[in-house]
């Protein structure tokens, strides 16, 4: 077992760097397994970007042609976005890559937004996309767990020291455990399988650990996906 996924768990592979700025790390993910790939979040410029990249479109189609699923990453600002624009974003993501799915991330928490997130997921769905995926970074309102809105809830987005002191509501655990994903960073290598071990105790039926800190800890790869670890 490789220390980046669980026997049960899948990858959520936020991949925010660029192809031209790091090849080796797209060829990686290319060259992964797509039975334990649970989504590729695709973000050009925290978001689709104003206009077409021949360089990362070429790479969006090597992952695609690896079998791997992509989901199109697109900011709501905590519900203050217009819907029109994250809608806009997730029709542009559809019509230059063909996403199978939207990953909406800086999700409101709070009740009073789920109707702005259920019109949200409903369009989502019209155009196109199977999987809807809310990144509220924390644990949200039960609410967001309901059928009919997200399909995975990532409750925990941030760094190894606050991943192992934090609390597992008890509300999750009326829920599949691949309702929920944990991303954690700045995840030192030997603490790798720590990390994995962890998400997978905590329900958390998808998950990422990278060694990545600072503004975009997620321009690494996830533990398990590098090239060496490949081969």
């Amino acid at each position: 077992m490789t220390p980046a996924a669980s026997q049960d768990g899948r990858l959520l592979v936020p991949l925010y760097v660029h192809p031209a700025v790091d090849p080796a790390a797209w060829q990686a993910v290319a060259a992964a397994d797509p039975s334990r790939i649970a989504a590729v979040v695709l973000n050009l410029a925290d978001g689709p970007g104003e206009t077409p990249d021949g360089v990362f479109s070429e790479a969006v189609e090597q992952l695609r042609a690896a079998g791997l699923p992509l989901v199109g990453y697109t900011d709501t600002d905590y519900g203050r976005r217009p819907h029109a624009a994250v809608v806009a974003d997730i029709l542009t993501y559809r019509q230059r890559h063909g996403i199978s799915g939207a990953y909406l991330d800086q999700v409101a928490a709070h009740p009073g937004a789920l109707a702005h997130y259920r019109r949200l997921a409903t369009a989502a769905r019209a155009a196109g996309c199977h999987t809807v995926v809310f990144g509220h970074g924390d644990h949200p309102d039960p609410g967001y767990a309901d059928v009919g809105l997200a399909d995975l809830l990532v409750t925990f987005e941030g760094d190894w020291t606050a991943y192992r002191s934090m609390t597992l509501p008890l509300w999750t655990g009326r829920h599949a455990a691949a309702r929920f994903c944990h991303l954690v960073y700045d995840v030192p290598a030997d603490d790798a399988q720590d990390a994995t071990a962890l998400i997978a105790a905590r329900r958390a039926g998808v998950g990422c650990a990278v060694p990545g800190a600072g503004e975009n800890p997620w321009c690494t790869l996830p533990y398990g996906l590098t090239a060496a670890e490949l081969t």
